[in-house]
């Protein structure tokens, strides 16, 4: 790990927390897998399909990567390139580490700023005014919660969704709102990460975003850690 630092969380709503993340991500991937598995085996043994299943997967796999990509700035699993920052001394990697880090955490703030103006019309919800960064807030923001998914029907639960975003208007598939929302959700999750990772870069317990400049530094790890287990 960079720095030496490795996650480790402590107290029981950090652990829970981090527990919540970690079954998150595995079952959205065991799902995808089971429901892939399932379409192949129906389509070739009985000619049929789950028609929704590939929007479904194709779903799943896009929340699997948002909340990936924040999970992995919260226990320093990103790869980069660090062969250059090796050279320096400590505090000069650490200065690097903090630039990099504010760079991110402008980079995030925007791709929050895209992720909700894109996300809150399907929900009926307004758009934030400014071309970067949020200056307002757009009360005339055109509502678009009619829209649908292709194929996912509507489960029931969900149902509540018709009073609150359609004006009453029932729902033939799933409303876009539903697969949409992990936008906002995973780049807030992406900024308080990065702000966290640049955070520890300030007070010294690691020196940079990243694990290691090599592929082979991560396996390596797992592969050991495989092996003591």
């Amino acid at each position: 790990m960079a720095g030496g630092w490795k996650y480790e969380p402590k107290g029981q709503v950090a652990r829970f927390v981090h527990s919540f993340e970690e079954n998150v991500l595995a079952m959205t991937l065991g799902l995808m897998t089971v429901l892939t598995f399932l379409n192949v085996i129906r389509r070739y043994l009985f000619n049929a399909s789950l028609i929704w299943s590939l929007e479904v997967v194709l779903t799943l796999f896009a929340w699997l990567v948002m909340i990936g990509i924040a999970y992995g700035f919260k226990v320093t699993a990103h790869l980069g390139v660090d062969a250059v920052t090796n050279l320096l001394s400590q505090r000069s990697r650490r200065i690097m580490g903090l630039i990099s880090g504010a760079i991110c955490i402008f980079f995030a703030v925007l791709l929050l700023k895209g992720a909700w103006d894109y996300w809150a019309p399907f929900a009926e919800l307004p758009r934030t005014t400014g071309r970067w960064l949020p200056t307002g807030i757009d009360w005339n923001t055109r509502g678009t919660s009619y829209f649908e998914t292709d194929q996912i029907p509507m489960p029931g639960f969900l149902k509540f969704l018709e009073d609150w975003i359609n004006y009453g208007e029932t729902y033939s598939k799933l409303p876009r709102t539903v697969p949409y929302v992990i936008l906002p959700i995973a780049a807030a999750l992406i900024l308080l990460r990065i702000v966290q990772a640049t955070v520890r870069v300030w007070n010294g317990e690691q020196d940079s975003l990243i694990v290691s400049h090599e592929a082979e530094d991560a396996v390596e790890e797992a592969a050991a850690q495989n092996r003591e287990a």
